[in-house]
């Protein structure tokens, strides 16, 4: 047995060894002109913005194509090419809703009172069903929660809270931290899940983290969405808290109600009331695509794989500002995008030859919502049970060398271990950013789909402690960058980006992914996470 334990130790070693090896290899390999020229091509003006659909979409699609071809990666997508087809639907809903509680019949005010829109991929849905309070509308058996408990809701229009009980008592949930269950896109699946005709939600500043007027502005004009198949949900919308108080009796018994709903033993309950909705909508429908590659693995797991990804998808020419309507999209996300490429090209560049394969994916229309990587999650080309993580870059630090290294996502698995390796061998330590975990920043970008799929996965982050900069100067160039560039034309290529700190984030992805691909085991979901049974079960299908 001691000679066993020793050959083992023996063999372990080198292992190890090579692994560390192998991503220093590629981590030294990362070259930041490699980037800066990629971003530079793809936010020039004559891509207009890079929108879905356009020419400009067209050619950054085209452009990542062919510096796949070029460093000789595999096709990865439909059919043996580098596209991965975005089936896409536009609906413009015009609704009405009506409530019918005692003995009177109210209808509410469209952007004043509720949105809402179908969940159908047809011009024109109603619903009416009996209005059943479903608290915060969350099962999860991890934190022995069901709001849905002893009641049937299949045909009946569910009303809910937003966000998570955590809100209003600490010791539950995650507490300030704020869960998946509490995204308004959780709520809409569970009552799907349930059977429920409609869903609407309940809105106040605190809950959503955003205002009103984000709602009636986001949840106005064309949704944009990845074609579905119709289930049984057949709209879904939000009422103002002072709307939703008039139909529950009162703004005091809806705080009542609410107090109640984050107790657990918490019941649903009738409200008593009915609700007539149906929704007119103008439909358009189109696609676009998703660019894909493979590094192919040498090893026994050579069929399971690390994807490494950014969207390259921005907002195109649209309303001018100071004169000027291109929205270039440099730093969101033309530097991930470049990022993606670069990286491929250092792992490639450095001859490692992986045991699981390395997948690059440019994700399509993630400022509509996701829409690329929601469909690759939906129908992968690589199955997810043998996606062993999903890396993502979304906005990259273009503003100097930094002492850390920002992800989301830390928490929920042990690639967040593997991350801070990563991090630690580039001599950076790791941020954890407060404000992205009460806002719940980790369900919005393209490595969430993935997640919520039940893949492991991160996203980074911008750092927050700058070489040679005050301790306030993080915070300086966020807060700059959010009023004056993103989602403006302003953010374009600009003199004063400095890629130093993109390289410190290219090369840590890029240990990160070989670490993973080189591990004996994939990584594995935190026991507290909510995606563990997502996780568990995708490993059996």
């Amino acid at each position: 047995m001691t000679k066993l334990l020793l050959a083992l130790s023996l063999f372990t070693v080198p292992l190890a060894a090579q692994q560390a090896s192998d991503a220093t290899r590629a981590a030294r390999a990362v070259d930041g002109k490699v980037m800066q020229a990629h971003l530079e091509f793809l936010a020039h003006d004559l891509l207009e913005g890079r929108k879905p659909g356009t020419r400009g979409g067209e050619l950054a699609a085209l452009y990542l194509k062919t510096q796949f071809e070029r460093l000789h990666l595999e096709p990865a997508g439909d059919s043996g090419t580098y596209y991965h087809t975005v089936p896409v639907i536009s609906l413009t809903p015009s609704p009405t809703l009506s409530v019918q509680h005692g003995g009177t019949n109210e209808t509410l005010e469209y952007m004043k009172d509720y949105m809402l829109w179908s969940m159908h991929d047809t011009s024109s849905v109603s619903a009416s069903g009996e209005l059943v309070f479903v608290g915060y509308g969350i099962v999860a058996p991890e934190y022995n929660w069901n709001d849905y408990a002893g009641v049937d809701v299949k045909g009946r229009i569910v009303v809910t809270l937003v966000n998570d009980p955590g809100l209003q008592d600490s010791t539950i949930f995650r507490g300030s931290t704020l869960t998946y269950y509490g995204r308004w896109t959780y709520k809409i699946e569970e009552a799907e899940r349930q059977g429920a005709a409609g869903i609407l939600m309940i809105h106040t500043d605190e809950s959503a983290t955003y205002p009103w007027s984000t709602v009636s502005s986001s949840w106005s004009g064309p949704q944009i969405r990845v074609a579905r198949e119709s289930g049984p949900l057949i709209v879904a919308g939000w009422l103002t808290h002072e709307a939703a108080g008039r139909l529950m009796g009162g703004a005091a018994r809806l705080d009542s109600l609410t107090s109640a709903a984050a107790r657990r033993g918490f019941k649903p309950l009738s409200l008593d009331a009915t609700a007539s909705a149906s929704v007119r909508s103008e439909v358009r429908r189109t696609e676009t695509m998703n660019v894909v590659a493979r590094l192919a693995g040498h090893g026994p797991h050579k069929a399971e794989a690390v994807l490494i990804g950014g969207h390259y998808d921005h907002f195109g020419i649209s309303t001018p500002v100071d004169g000027d309507s291109i929205y270039n999209g440099a730093e969101d996300n033309a530097s991930g995008t470049g990022a993606v490429l670069a990286v491929a090209e250092a792992i490639t560049r450095s001859g490692v030859r992986p045991d699981r394969s390395i997948v690059f994916i440019g994700f399509a229309a993630e400022e509509a919502g996701l829409l690329g990587s929601t469909a690759f999650a939906t129908r992968p080309t690589v199955p997810l049970k043998d996606l062993a993580a999903v890396l993502n870059m979304d906005v990259m630090n273009l503003h100097g060398a930094s002492r850390d290294v920002g992800a989301l996502g830390l928490d929920q698995s042990s690639l967040g271990a593997t991350f801070r390796e990563a991090a630690r061998a580039e001599g950076l330590s790791v941020a954890v950013n407060p404000e992205a975990l009460r806002t719940g920043a980790f369900f919005r970008s393209d490595h969430f789909p993935f997640a919520r799929a039940g893949v492991p996965a991160l996203s980074l982050e911008r750092p927050t402690r700058f070489i040679g900069k005050s301790a306030a100067y993080a915070k300086q160039i966020s807060d700059d960058y959010t009023e004056h560039r993103y989602h403006q034309p302003g953010d374009e290529v600009l003199p004063s980006l400095d890629y130093a700190g993109a390289v410190q984030q290219m090369k840590v992805i890029a240990r990160t992914a070989l670490l993973v691909a080189d591990a004996r085991t994939m990584p594995s979901w935190s026991a507290s996470s909510e995606f563990k049974e997502a996780g568990e079960a995708r490993l059996k299908n």
